[in-house]
């Protein structure tokens, strides 16, 4: 025990090194890689952190020379496949007759022709869709930086660069693990 009262394994602030899901573990794709694929990808992966499982959120999309250029959440993948009338219904007046176009569009009968328009939006490439990073940690950055980035940047991923090239991924489950053993 230290003078703090924590055990040795404690003794000092994790880094972003120590908290990371390596990048050969975390899903990550080329940008010209369509949602099938990225949704492909999603459903494959499983991680295996301190016992528990987990799914990814989010993949890394990264260019030709592995350089990072974005990223796809499954929110975006779902939004990416929407028809084009269910895209951003901005006003009350909308309603109604998105509410008319949505009765006759997923009835019985439509059901091929909106599997065959969903099929078709998959055959897009992430690059479409796509979010840009807003915000990197260092491979050296403690637990107390990468939680101030994360909460003023409202992210729950954090690539992690060292050398300029990433390395891997911090995800808030895991601050939020450390903190917890910190705090319990």
């Amino acid at each position: 025990m230290s003078d703090t009262g924590l055990d040795d394994t404690h003794a000092k602030l994790k880094r972003a090194g120590e908290l990371m899901i390596p990048l050969d573990q975390y899903p990550h794709l080329p940008y010209w890689f369509t949602l099938r694929q990225a949704i492909a990808e999603m459903q494959t992966s499983e991680f295996n952190i301190r016992g528990r499982k987990s799914l990814p959120r989010v993949v890394l999309v990264f260019d030709e020379k592995y350089r990072l250029l974005g990223l796809v959440r499954r929110r975006d993948l779902l939004r990416g496949l929407e028809p084009s009338f269910l895209a951003n219904p901005t006003v009350q007046a909308d309603k109604d007759l998105l509410d008319l176009q949505l009765a006759g569009a997923f009835d019985d009968h439509s059901f091929e022709r909106v599997v065959s328009g969903i099929r078709e939006r998959a055959e897009r490439p992430v690059r479409d869709i796509m979010l840009p990073i807003n915000a990197t940690a260092d491979y050296d950055d403690n637990i107390m930086k990468l939680i101030y980035v994360m909460v003023s940047h409202n992210l729950h991923l954090l690539p992690v660069l060292k050398d300029g090239s990433v390395v891997g991924v911090v995800r808030t489950v895991d601050v939020f693990d450390e903190v917890a053993q910190l705090v319990l």
